[in-house]
């Protein structure tokens, strides 16, 4: 499986529309919808799928036609996210219409080859779960910590300075959180 970490867009003209295919991390999905809508109001139809894993690391999936002719639009560009073994993405399609009707198979091809653009040109990364902990350590210790986490390739989500010590929240695979474990040992109290 695949994921993205960025933002990116790219655009298709088929017979006069215009289809602009935004894909983001799912994270980013509500945001970037809202934000698109406001930036093209005289779109026609802003076309949308996703696949995310949930809390139990079951796949949801999603689409929406957006008043395309059913199963022209959203589904096609499912498939495609499907096809490349994408997850926790999304896609926003945003179409302007160009005075000519294309057809259903003329839509399905233009969200797929739309969809397909956007995904040749983003930085696929393979996807590799990543595990949340928290823990807690003195003052003295947060710059040996810090450079614990750096040699483990582990991500710093958030620190609190906390009246009598340091509470850090960090981010990595179980391999990665295992290291850190070993190499911060007698440094770290897990919360």
């Amino acid at each position: 499986m695949f994921t993205v970490t960025e933002h990116t867009f790219e655009t298709l003209v088929i017979k006069q529309s215009k289809f602009i295919a935004h894909l983001m991390p799912f994270s980013r999905f509500d945001e970037v919808l809202q934000a698109l809508r406001s930036e093209h109001p005289k779109a026609r139809h802003f076309v949308t799928a996703f696949r995310h894993l949930n809390e139990h690391d079951q796949i949801v999936e999603g689409s929406s036609d957006d008043g395309e002719p059913k199963g022209t639009s959203g589904k096609p560009t499912l498939a495609v996210l499907q096809g490349q073994e994408l997850i926790n993405a999304a896609i926003i399609t945003v179409r302007y219409f160009g005075g000519t009707k294309l057809g259903t198979g003329w839509l399905v091809r233009a969200y797929s080859d739309a969809t397909n653009l956007v995904i040749e040109s983003a930085g696929l990364t393979p996807y590799t779960k990543q595990e949340l902990a928290e823990f807690i350590c003195k003052y003295s210790d947060v710059g040996k910590i810090e450079y614990l986490i750096t040699q483990s390739g582990v991500s710093i989500l958030e620190k609190q300075f906390e009246p009598l010590h340091v509470r850090i929240t960090i981010s990595a695979t179980s391999d990665e959180l295992g290291s850190f474990y070993t190499a911060a040992d007698r440094l770290i109290k897990l919360v």
